[in-house]
C-alpha cells in the first residue's frame, strides 16, 4: 500500500533517543556483507545540486532512496522513497527534511558520545539553519551542556535565532564571533554552507571535539588544514568521505595530511574496533558527508511506528 508521510507525521512518530539508538546500533554491527550502498550521485541542475542516495540492507530487510535538492535560494529539500526489499514496490513516500535534519544530528550525537570528553559544558554551533537547530536540540541527548554559543555569517539574523531557541526549546544561546565560538567551545558543530574555513584552527583548545556536517563537495570546506592536522579524525564512511569531503580532501591533495590521518570510520568506532579519543587533551573530529544507511534506518523507524497506529 502506497502511503504519503508528512513532515508532521515523521516528527510525531519517532523520538530523538530512538533515532540515536537505532543509528548507533546499525553502525555497531558488521554490515559489510549485507549492505548495498553506492556512493551517492551528484548532478548539477542549473544552479542546484541534485543528490540521489540509494540503500539496501538485507539484514534489516529494508531498501529505499533519498532524493535531495540543494538550492542556493530555497535551501536543502529532501524526499524519501521507501521500497519493499523483495519487489522494489514503493511502500511510502516520505517528506524528509526533518528526517534528514534528525538523522544527521543523531549521527553527530553518536559520534559525540563516543569521542567527546565526559565533562564538556559548552556547545558551539556555526550556522543558524535547520541543521544548527537540530544539533542544538539533539546533542543535549549526548552530553549535559550548560552553555550554548552560535556564530553565523553577516547575513544571519542570529538574535532572532537565539530568541527562537529560548522560546521554543528553553535554550539560552549566546551570539558570539568566530574566534570566541572556536576558542570557548568544548564541542563544536559546523552546520553551514561555507566554502572556506570558518575559523583559525590554532584557536581550538586541547580536548575539543568537532562535528563537521555542512560541506559535502570536494572543493568546499568548513575548517582549515590546521584544524585537521591537530585532530584525531573519524568519518561516517571511508567511501563517502574520500569521495566528497573537501574538509579532508583539500589537505590531502596539498600534502598537509596523509590517508593514514583518517583513523577510523563510525562502524569501527561504534563496534569498539578502533579508538578515537586516547587522552583528555586530544582534539577529535568527526566528518560526516551524510550516509544513506542513516536515512534508511530513520525512515524505517518512522514507517513502522506509523503503521503500528493503524
Amino acid at each position: 500500500m502506497l502511503n504519503a508521510i508528512s513532515e508532521d507525521e515523521v516528527r510525531s512518530s519517532v523520538n530523538i533517543n530512538e533515532v540515536i539508538d537505532a543509528i548507533r546500533d546499525v553502525f555497531a554491527r558488521d554490515f559489510r556483507s549485507t549492505l548495498h550502498m553506492p556512493v551517492r550521485t551528484q548532478l548539477n541542475v542549473g544552479s542546484c545540486v541534485l543528490l540521489l542516495m540509494p540503500c539496501h540492507d538485507t539484514s534489516l530487510g529494508a531498501a529505499g532512496v533519498k532524493i535531495v535538492t540543494a538550492n542556493p535560494q530555497t535551501g536543502v529539500n529532501a524526499t524519501y522513497v521507501l521500497l519493499d526489499p523483495a519487489t522494489a514496490r514503493t511502500l511510502a513516500i516520505i517528506e524528509a527534511n526533518y528526517l534528514t535534519d534528525l538523522r544527521t544530528a543523531a549521527t553527530s550525537a553518536v559520534a559525540t558520545d563516543l569521542l567527546a570528553r565526559g565533562d564538556v559544558e559548552t556547545l558551539g554551533i556555526f550556522g543558524s539553519g535547520r541543521q544548527a537547530i537540530a544539533h542544538l536540540i539533539v546533542l543535549l541527548h549526548a552530553r549535559a551542556f550548560r552553555r550554548f554559543l552560535v556564530c553565523g555569517s553577516p547575513r544571519s539574523d542570529l538574535r532572532s535565532f537565539a530568541n527562537r531557541m529560548k522560546q521554543e526549546h528553553g535554550i539560552e544561546v549566546e551570539v558570539v564571533n568566530a574566534e570566541t565560538c572556536a576558542r570557548e567551545s568544548d564541542v563544536l558543530c559546523t552546520c553551514t554552507t561555507a566554502h572556506e574555513p570558518l575559523f583559525d584552527g590554532r584557536l581550538l583548545r586541547p580536548g575539543t571535539h568537532l562535528n563537521l556536517v555542512g560541506s559535502f563537495q570536494t572543493h568546499t570546506r568548513e575548517v582549515d588544514d590546521e584544524t585537521v592536522k591537530r585532530s584525531r579524525v573519524v568519518v561516517d564512511t571511508y567511501e563517502g568521505a574520500l569521495a566528497e569531503a573537501g574538509d579532508l580532501l583539500i589537505p590531502l591533495r596539498k600534502g598537509a595530511i596523509t590517508r593514514e590521518h583518517i583513523l577510523a570510520d563510525l562502524h569501527e568506532l561504534a563496534s569498539g574496533g578502533k579508538t578515537g579519543r586516547t587522552a583528555p587533551d586530544d582534539i577529535t573530529l568527526f566528518k560526516s558527508v551524510g550516509c544513506a544507511l542513516e536515512d534508511l534506518v530513520t525512515a524505517m523507524l518512522a514507517y513502522k511506528k506509523l503503521a503500528a497506529q493503524f
